[in-house]
């Protein structure tokens, strides 16, 4: 894959599209560029093909392409998505062979899903890390042994190879690479406009985790637990959630505790604490995944690991380095550290 770019002032960005493609694997990374381009005239988004053929895609829909992937020319980023159907059925010898001709002419090669297969039939992801949906991860490692599959990871950067989870993972990495290009604020606004929040960390999981307790069951709540899943990090008070809600702190709180069984503070100390757990998982330092979560410093993390956990996080992280797979269940709902305690 080229190492440099030499093409127009705008940076083409190509979508490698075949019969049976999921669409909002390839629409929801397109619509991030062409939103970037409201804000800055950077990117020109291209669809092709493997044949220059149009292609039926994942809803039943007729999509036009630009060409041919082997006469596209040079692109600053290429994304390959995946596929409703199994990899053996979708990974064709011709859509290999122009995703490795596509390979050869970018600067930023991407997968997006089960685009991850691809890549890793070419060979691209040997001795690299990299991700795919949950549903396929265990399936690409057992077939790419030399790949460093990250099961539970939103995306995955090794070098200028980017692999991404499913669906709405692949908005995350268009504007991580966004980001890249154009700094924090451009992939913020692309973010607002498109009503999605700011990108995920590429360590964040795969699982929310609103999963791991009672779903809200109202709007409200669900509103409010959004707004805390979206940015753990930002300094949440039962008042700053009660106005976004537009409900007292009082009504809040009773809603809290009658749909997630805990108040608004300890909902997001859990947050918080799950977050910096993931990262901690993903390969982060102890720093930066407190800095990340809102804890502000090592010394706050390791206080609410003692708390929930008994351990240090950096005992913790050795712990599940040496398991490998190993699963923690020890229940962190019950808890009210300092941090949780300061929301409130």
């Amino acid at each position: 894959m080229s190492s440099s770019f030499e093409g127009k002032s705008r940076r083409r960005i190509g979508f490698l599209v075949f019969d049976g493609v999921k669409t909002l694997d390839f629409v929801g990374p397109a619509e991030v560029f062409v939103e970037a381009n409201q804000s800055v005239s950077d990117y020109e988004v291209v669809l092709v093909s493997p044949d220059g053929c149009s292609v039926l895609t994942s809803l039943g829909s007729r999509i036009e392409v630009s060409g041919a992937a082997a006469d596209a020319g040079r692109f600053d980023t290429v994304v390959i998505p995946g596929s409703e159907l199994p990899p053996t059925r979708f990974v064709t010898e011709e859509l290999l062979a122009a995703a490795c001709a596509l390979s050869s002419n970018t600067r930023r090669l991407v997968s997006v899903c089960s685009g991850a297969f691809v890549l890793a039939r070419l060979g691209l992801l040997n001795g690299r890390q990299a991700t795919t949906h949950w549903k396929f991860t265990r399936d690409l490692a057992h077939r790419y042994p030399e790949i460093d599959v990250r099961p539970d990871a939103i995306f995955v950067r090794d070098g200028n190879l980017y692999s991404s989870a499913g669906v709405a993972a692949g908005v995350d990495v268009a504007l991580a690479l966004v980001e890249e290009d154009l700094g924090a604020d451009v992939a913020r606004r692309v973010a607002q406009s498109l009503v999605v929040y700011m990108q995920r960390a590429g360590g964040q999981s795969q699982f929310s985790v609103s999963l791991t307790g009672p779903a809200p069951r109202s709007a409200l709540v669900r509103r409010v637990v959004d707004l805390i899943c979206a940015d753990p990090a930002y300094p949440h008070t039962v008042q700053t959630l009660a106005a976004h809600a537009q409900v007292s702190p009082r009504h809040l709180t009773r809603l809290f505790r009658s749909e997630l069984e805990r108040s608004p503070a300890e909902y997001v100390g859990f947050v918080r604490f799950c977050t910096a757990r993931d990262l901690l998982h993903a390969g982060h330092s102890v720093t930066e995944a407190a800095i990340a979560t809102g804890y502000g410093n090592s010394e706050a993390l390791r206080r609410a690991f003692i708390a929930r956990l008994g351990i240090s996080p950096r005992k913790y992280q050795q712990r599940f380095r040496s398991t490998g797979s190993a699963v923690w269940t020890e229940d962190v709902v019950g808890f009210e550290d300092e941090e949780a305690m300061a929301v409130s």
